[in-house]
């Protein structure tokens, strides 16, 4: 059972699920690393270090996701999969922005914590599209 749910490619959603979660950890990991570097130790304004912080998540999300979750593919194009991946992200990054501002600029939250909040709303939004875009 183990094996089928790390290692063996599959359709099924839940499999998929359970491994966009580990794998959106991975890329989380590092978008919030980056996020923190940036904004407390080179002092780029939170949003800016929001937004470079995703796009290296994102970077990583796509290379694990296509590489373990998502074994089919709509294109045989790998330049256009990739684009269509990036619209995709540029949209959840849009939706990251607006839910750390909200709460960062508007509740007087913490940065990180906004990043959090955000960071679960966008993951539903992300391995959506993807599937139904990308990955059927």
């Amino acid at each position: 059972m183990i094996k089928k749910i790390l290692f063996i490619k599959t359709d099924s959603i839940s499999i998929q699920f359970f491994r966009a979660i580990i794998v959106g950890g991975v890329a989380t990991f590092f978008d919030f690393l980056f996020l923190y570097l940036f904004t407390d130790y080179l002092k780029i304004h939170y949003l800016i270090s929001a937004g470079l912080s995703f796009i290296i998540g994102l970077t990583i999300n796509y290379f694990l996701s296509k590489k373990w979750i998502f074994h089919k593919v709509n294109f045989k194009d790998g330049v256009t999969e990739f684009w269509i991946f990036c619209v995709i992200g540029i949209v959840g990054l849009l939706i990251n922005e607006l839910f750390i501002w909200y709460f960062t600029d508007q509740l007087h939250m913490y940065y990180m914590f906004s990043k959090v909040i955000a960071t679960f709303l966008g993951f539903f939004w992300n391995f959506s599209a993807r599937k139904f875009f990308l990955f059927r």
